[in-house]
């Protein structure tokens, strides 16, 4: 990882853990203490983070959507825990069924699996999911909608991609989050949400793919509330607290191995 990808992901780290250790920070990207303390230092020019004894917090002044990482970024982070909640996901999938998949860095890692079917009906707003679905060379039905391009996160959103969406009826939407409370449900950084909530309202079952990390995370912008997910796949890090109270709100909630 470069040092910009992984000060970025840094800040992404802080903001789910709050106030870390550099010695945490060194073996959780796998590297030395000395190059944490350089990618703090130039963080902390920045402003975005403030050193304190015994670990590092985030500046006072840092916002979250300051902090939203690029796809290519997010892809990096937990890597091994998504794959491994991607696979499970494909359980849920049959030859025939239409889905949608949304543009998020765990459900990226259905794809690969995908070529274990012959004939699904697949739309989505990511630039990233289109090409790697391309590459299968599987006779998908494959649908993109059309809307305004936002680089950061390689997908369409706005009007015209939630209007397209409101046209459909899909089976089922696999969708990931950037942060999942109990009391508001899926929340994101991003301020363009809209076409995230068509895309719920467009799907007869909504599955979310979520590494424990995103659990009791709060984003600015609400994209549907607890009550309208069918099923959450996550890692075996969920704690039994929000594991019950998940339950208990008739979610069905897989752990991947």
């Amino acid at each position: 990882m470069k040092p910009k990808e992984r000060q970025l992901a840094i800040l992404d780290y802080l903001h789910t853990n709050g106030k870390t250790p550099v010695e945490q920070l060194a073996n959780y990207f796998a590297t030395t203490g000395t190059t944490i303390r350089k990618d703090l230092t130039a963080l902390e020019k920045q402003q975005k983070v403030l050193r304190t004894y015994g670990g590092v917090v985030l500046a006072g002044q840092e916002k979250a959507a300051d902090i939203e990482l690029p796809m290519t970024n997010k892809t990096h982070i937990n890597l091994l825990q998504k794959k491994k909640i991607a696979k499970a996901a494909i359980s849920f999938l049959k030859d025939g069924d239409s889905i949608i998949i949304d543009s998020g860095s765990t459900v990226l890692q259905m794809i690969p699996h995908l070529a274990e079917f012959n004939d699904l009906t697949i739309m989505t707003n990511s630039l990233h999911i289109m090409n790697s679905l391309a590459t299968l060379e599987k006779a998908h039905q494959l649908l993109m909608c059309g809307g305004t391009f936002r680089a950061r996160s390689a997908s369409l959103h706005g009007i015209l991609a939630e209007s397209t969406f409101e046209k459909f009826s899909f089976d089922k939407l696999f969708i990931g989050t950037d942060g999942l409370d109990l009391e508001l449900g899926l929340t994101t950084f991003n301020e363009v949400h809209g076409v995230s909530k068509a895309m719920t309202n467009a799907a007869k079952q909504i599955i979310v793919l979520a590494d424990s990390s995103k659990f009791g995370r709060r984003s600015p912008n609400i994209v549907c509330p607890l009550e309208k997910i069918d099923v959450i796949i996550t890692d075996n890090l969920l704690d039994e607290k929000t594991h019950n109270a998940l339950l208990d709100k008739g979610i069905s909630v897989v752990i991947a191995d």
